[in-house]
């Protein structure tokens, strides 16, 4: 699993090298998720549960392809799930599912400075957990998919060399192994936050 997540992140990179017509923006980005599960399988735990607020924080580069498009790969920890918050005589329980996640997003900007962006992101499962207050117990991973597909739909701003921006991921693959649980659910991100280019 480490060594595919290597590979599919140098090969992104290094295709920025490639690809770029002038110049190449590098960066870093950061901030909150607000994250959930969707589908219909999942329908019957949404009066228990509520938005896992986490973080995501990674590295990105922006390839300029023509005065108003672009092309931006990224490398991003994400942390993911849900929180559970109506259990009888309980604490509330976070479940946590984190990714390395590598969204490879197509930017058109509209007016100066101002972008929307849309694009596939691959994401690779690297923890899986639930977290009572009390301690936290990994669960099995034969459980549940490592890969998940997700599309991102999304809006930027830039300014001199800071930026802020706010995304939407919408899971396209299911979260658990259909052969261990008859539950469609798929992951549900919102993003937002703020990054600066080099």
């Amino acid at each position: 699993m480490k060594k595919s997540i290597l590979f599919i992140a140098a090969m992104i990179m290094s295709t920025t090298f490639v690809a770029a017509q002038e110049y190449v923006y590098f960066g870093a980005k950061g901030g909150l998720n607000f994250s959930t599960f969707s589908g219909d399988g999942f329908s019957d735990f949404d009066e228990e549960s509520k938005a896992r607020t986490a973080y995501h924080l990674g590295l990105l580069a922006e390839i300029p392809l023509s005065d108003r498009f672009s092309l931006q790969p990224e490398v991003l920890y994400s942390a993911q799930g849900y929180d559970i918050t109506e259990l009888d005589n309980a604490e509330d329980i976070e479940f946590q599912l984190d990714y390395v996640t590598v969204p490879v997003l197509a930017k058109f900007y509209v007016v100066n400075g101002f972008s929307l962006e849309a694009g596939p992101q691959f994401g690779f499962l690297v923890k899986n957990e639930i977290d009572s207050g009390d301690g936290s117990i990994t669960l099995d991973d034969d459980n549940y998919n490592n890969f998940d597909l997700s599309l991102g739909l999304g809006a930027s701003f830039k300014f001199n060399k800071f930026f802020i921006y706010g995304r939407y991921n919408a899971g396209m693959t299911d979260i658990y192994e259909t052969d261990a649980f008859e539950i469609d659910a798929k992951n549900s991100v919102i993003q937002a936050g703020v990054g600066l280019l080099f």
